[in-house]
């Protein structure tokens, strides 16, 4: 009798698994479908950044199907089937004040050659509809992000030359103050606040990105700083790679009125996968970020999320999401939650598709308005580097001054790229 009795409860654990089995690959294939469907646009991927570190940008000694020292390859990519790609144009908080801007060139141009080596894959593009098209040719859209304001050193007329190379998002700060903006640290204590947020210029930029229309990304800012932005700017923000603050208390992360407000705007914020961000701990899972994807659908609806990895910028990745290949697999998770089809294909790719679009609306709507050229006051950015030509200031009355400012500050930056 006993034998019969542990013979019928494997027989009941091994249908349960089975059954479990079979419903996670029908998760799966149904994630897998809509992925066909609909283009995965993840918003920050710092591959272009391990390019650097890794072969200091030579592209031609790297074969990007079979890179195995990151966590995106072009079968990876294949696999995880992604549609479009914000890559990650970052340069350090140490470069600031130095050269951040030709080494952000240099950044951008890696992109331009990836797309160039690997036409088969990868396509570049700049608008909602070329990402579309890209999606239609079986190749994956190629976006480039500047990740950090010191990346322009305080200049719209970099701005817009970086813009003009193809640059559709500017991230306002990294884990650095710039001249203009307070960066995230403020909020925990490490850094001093240089500006209540934004600075007058700051708020120039804003106005000027919305003209030019290029993407406002607050991942990384102050909430003074995302509360400013949201508060004026013409078109929809965007949070590249960032989470919810109330699943995940890290000052990297965005807060319920936050998500309220980005809501009320038509905004996205495109969840990050990085553990320490994701359950404030070195170890996650799949749950944990679906967590996150639930808490931001409970507060802001399922029209401001997307999808923003930070994959090749951070050590510490999810348990079944190690790399680019594995997105399908959340996918199916947030199916195995009950979300709809219309709220996965949102998140995939719709969402930020709307933004881009109504952000190119705000850009055509102000057509007729001329670019803005008055540059930073010069008492805001003066440096040993720095010249003041057309500026009618003396220069030698503050050298020793700003000697000092740009010592200490460079010596407190941070220089971490998630």
């Amino acid at each position: 009798m006993l034998t019969k009795d542990v013979f019928a409860s494997c027989l009941v654990l091994w249908f349960s698994s089975c059954a479990a089995t079979l419903a996670q690959e029908d998760y799966l294939a149904r994630a897998e479908k809509l992925m066909s469907e609909t283009p995965l646009i993840d918003g920050h991927n710092d591959l272009p950044w391990q390019l650097r570190k890794q072969f200091n940008n030579e592209l031609n000694k790297v074969d990007l199907y079979k890179l195995e020292s990151t966590h995106t390859n072009i079968e990876k990519i294949q696999k995880g089937k992604l549609g479009a790609q914000f890559w990650s144009a970052f340069v350090p908080c140490d470069a600031q004040y130095k050269d951040a801007v030709r080494q952000t060139l240099e950044q951008i141009d890696v992109v331009h050659r990836m797309c160039q080596k690997y036409p088969e894959t990868f396509m570049f593009a700049t608008t909602a509809q070329e990402i579309e098209d890209a999606f239609r040719k079986g190749k994956t859209a190629s976006l480039i992000g500047v990740e950090g304001g010191h990346s322009i050193d305080s200049s719209l007329g970099t701005l817009r030359t970086m813009y003009h190379l193809g640059v559709r998002y500017l991230t306002l700060t990294h884990s650095c103050n710039t001249p203009w903006a307070d960066n995230w640290l403020v909020d925990t204590g490490e850094v001093s606040s240089e500006h209540n947020g934004l600075s007058s210029f700051g708020k120039q930029l804003v106005a000027e990105m919305n003209r030019l229309g290029m993407l406002i990304d607050l991942a990384h800012v102050t909430v003074e700083v995302m509360n400013q932005v949201l508060g004026m700017s013409k078109a929809p923000v965007i949070f590249s790679h960032s989470s919810a603050y109330t699943i995940c208390n890290h000052k990297r992360n965005v807060p319920d009125d936050v998500l309220r407000k980005v809501k009320e705007t038509k905004g996205i914020v495109m969840i990050n996968f990085y553990n320490d961000y994701v359950t404030c701990s070195p170890t996650a899972s799949i749950s944990h970020v679906a967590d996150h994807f639930d808490h931001i659908k409970k507060v802001g609806g399922p029209d401001i999320i997307g999808f923003g990895g930070d994959y090749d910028g951070v050590g510490r990745l999810p348990v079944g999401l190690e790399d680019v290949s594995k997105v399908p697999n959340l996918v199916a998770e947030l199916l195995r939650r009950r979300w709809t089809d219309e709220e996965v294909k949102a998140a995939l790719g719709n969402n930020l598709l709307r933004v881009m679009r109504a952000v190119e609306k705000v850009r055509d709507n102000m057509n007729t308005t001329q670019p803005d050229d008055v540059p930073i006051p010069y008492e805001d950015v003066e440096n040993p580097c720095r010249t003041s030509h057309g500026y009618n200031v003396n220069t030698g009355v503050s050298h020793s001054l700003s000697v000092l400012t740009v010592l200490l500050t460079l010596a407190v930056q941070s220089t971490f790229t998630f």
